[in-house]
C-alpha cells in the first residue's frame, strides 16, 4: 500500500493526539509555552512503539516479549543550551507539565517570561517515501513467528554436522511518531522495522567456532523467504565453518582486500562519526577544517542516505521532522559536506539533512547517520584479488573501536584468508586491522562494483539507533595488521 506524507501524518494524529484527546490548538499552545524569552527554537515529539521480540535457542522457543512504550519529549534550545523533559503519558497534561519544566530550565530556575509569541504549524506535503509498510509482523501470528525461527534452526543444522549449536532471534517494531516545532514543523511517520539473526557454533578439529549474521530493515515478515533465510544460513555457518580450519594470522604493513557488505562498519565508524555535524561544531572531529580537501583517494564516494528503499537505516522524516535525504559526504576523495541536525545546521549556518535522530521520546536527538556507505566503483572483486601478490582477505568483521579525535580505528575480522599470488588460500584468524581513519582512506586503490549494505546498531552518547552499513568489496594499501604472528 502506497502511503503519502499526509497519510502518515494522518495516521500519526490519530494514533497520538485524537486518541489521547488531543488537538492541534494544543499543541500551539504547548509549543508557545517553550518559546520562552532568548529561547532560539523548540520542539515537541510523540511516540508510540510496540516491540514483539522470540528467542529460540537449541530447538526450543527460550524468550519471548511484546512491550509497548509511549511518551512525549519537550525541548527547547537557546544557543547551544538545551532543556529538555519527558513524560511517559500523553495528555493535555503532560504537556503542560513537560514544557513548563523544560522552560524552567531553559530560563535557569529563574521566573519564566510570558512568551507573547504565537507559534503555527503546518503539515509538510512531502517526506523521502523510503517505505510505506503499514506493520511489521505483517499479519504473522505466534505460530508463524515459530516456525520461522524452526526453518532457520533446520537450515543450519543440514548444512554440516559440525553445526552444534544455533540460536536464532526475531524482532518486529512498529513506532508511530509526531514531531510539531516552533519553526512551524508539523510531521508523522510510521516507522516498521524487522530484524531476524542467527547465531551457529560448530565443533572439529578439537576447536569450537561460532559465526553469527543478521538481516532487516523497514518491511514486513513476510519478506523473509527462503532464499533470503539460506543467505543468512550460508553466511553464519560459514564463518563457523571457515574459523575451524583457521592459522594464525601474519601481521605487520601489508595489502588488505575488505569484503562488501557490513565491513563497512570500518567506513562508519572511523569516518561516518567523524562527518557528524555535532562534532564537528564542538570542534571534537579529526576532520575539523578540513571542508573541500582531499581526505582520501580519487573515486572515493561516501554517502548517507535516509532514501535507500525499505533499508534499516531509512527515514522518511527524522525525528526533528526533517524530510530524509541522500547526503554526499566525500565526493571524489574530497570532503564535501557534513550531516546536520536542526541544532548544529543553525549554528554553523548549514544546511538541514534530515539527521537528526533519536533512541525515544525519552532521549535528546542529535546528529546520527542513517544509511552510510562507499559508492560503487569499477572493478569486479575477483580483479581486486588477483591484483594482490601478498595480503589478507577480510570478508567479515566483528568488533572495533574509534577515537573521534583521533581518527585512530582498531578492527577485529571475523572472517579472513590469506591472498598469496592473487589467490585467496587459507582461512586465518586473529586479524586485526589498525590505522587512523582520514589516513586509511587515502589508502583505497581499488573499488569493486558489488556494494552491499549490512544491518547493524549504532551507539552514541548512550543511545542506540538502527542503521545500515555498506561498501563494495575494496582494496587498501598499507595497512597495519595485527594478529597472531605479531
Amino acid at each position: 500500500m502506497s502511503l503519502t506524507a499526509a497519510d502518515r501524518l494522518a495516521r500519526a494524529q490519530g494514533q497520538l493526539l485524537a486518541a489521547n484527546d488531543l488537538d492541534i490548538n494544543k499543541l500551539q499552545n504547548g509549543l508557545a509555552n517553550l518559546w520562552g524569552r532568548g529561547a532560539d527554537y523548540g520542539d515537541l515529539y510523540f511516540e508510540m512503539t510496540t516491540r514483539d521480540t522470540w528467542s529460540l535457542e537449541r530447538g526450543k522457543v527460550a524468550r519471548a516479549a511484546f512491550g509497548i512504550s509511549q511518551g512525549i519529549g519537550a525541548r527547547t534550545v537557546t544557543g547551544e543550551n538545551t532543556a529538555f523533559a519527558y513524560s511517559s503519558d500523553i495528555s493535555g497534561k503532560a504537556i503542560d507539565a513537560v514544557t513548563a519544566a523544560a522552560r524552567t530550565m531553559q530560563s535557569h530556575g529563574q521566573e519564566a517570561a510570558d512568551t507573547g509569541r504565537g507559534v503555527g504549524i503546518t503539515g509538510s506535503s512531502q517526506d523521502s517515501q523510503a517505505y510505506s509498510t503499514l506493520e511489521a509482523a505483517g499479519g504473522f501470528d505466534t505460530i508463524q513467528k515459530v516456525a520461522l525461527l524452526r526453518k532457520l534452526d533446520d537450515m543450519a543444522r543440514a548444512v554440516d554436522p559440525r553445526i552444534t549449536e544455533v540460536n536464532a532471534q526475531l524482532a518486529a517494531e512498529d513506532a508511530t511518531i509526531l514531531v510539531c516545532a516552533t519553526d512551524g514543523t508539523l510531521a508523522g511517520d510510521i516507522r516498521p522495522q524487522v530484524r531476524i539473526n542467527i547465531a551457529v557454533v560448530a565443533e572439529g578439529n578439537a576447536k569450537r567456532a561460532s559465526g553469527s549474521a543478521g538481516d532487516g530493515g523497514r518491511f514486513t515478515l513476510g519478506e523473509f523467504n527462503d532464499g533470503r533465510l539460506e543467505k543468512l544460513v550460508r553466511k553464519a555457518t560459514s564463518i563457523a565453518l571457515t574459523n575451524l580450519e583457521a592459522i594464525p594470522s601474519p601481521a605487520g604493513e601489508m595489502t588488505v582486500v575488505l569484503g562488501n557488505g557490513f565491513p563497512g562498519v570500518l567506513l562508519h565508524e572511523a569516518v561516518g562519526h567523524g562527518l557528524e555535524g555535532d562534532f564537528h561544531r564542538k570542534r571534537e572531529s579529526v576532520f575539523n577544517g578540513m571542508m573541500g580537501e582531499r581526505i582520501a583517494a580519487p573515486g572515493v564516494n561516501v554517502f548517507d542516505d535516509a532514501t535507500v528503499p525499505d533499508a534499516r537505516g531509512s527515514l522518511n522524516v527524522d525525528d526533528e521532522g526533517v524530510i530524509g535525504q541522500r547526503t554526499t559526504l566525500i565526493e571524489d576523495g574530497r570532503l564535501v559536506g557534513l550531516m546536520q541536525d536542526k541544532t548544529s545546521a543553525r549554528i554553523m549556518k548549514d544546511s538541514m539533512t534530515g539527521n537528526g535522530r533519536r533512541q525515544s521520546y525519552a532521549d535528546l536527538p542529535m546528529t546520527r547517520m542513517t544509511n552510510t556507505f562507499l559508492e560503487r566503483g569499477p572493478y569486479d572483486p575477483e580483479e581486486i584479488i588477483a591484483s594482490v601478490k601478498n595480503g589478507i582477505y577480510a570478508v567479515e568483521f566483528s568488533g572495533g573501536t574509534v577515537d573521534i579525535t583521533s581518527g585512530q580505528f582498531n578492527f577485529s575480522a571475523e572472517k579472513a584468508f590469506l591472498i598469496e599470488d592473487g589467490k585467496v588460500t587459507a582461512p586465518i584468524e586473529g586479524a586485526t586491522l589498525i590505522g587512523v581513519g582520514n589516513e586509511a582512506l587515502k589508502h583505497i586503490a581499488m573499488i569493486g562494483n558489488d556494494l552491499e549494505l549490512g544491518i547493524g546498531f549504532c551507539g552514541k552518547a548512550g543511545q542506540t539507533v538502527p542503521v545500515c552499513v555498506g561498501q563494495p568489496t575494496i582494496r587498501m594499501d598499507k595497512v597495519v595488521v595485527g594478529g597472531a604472528g605479531a
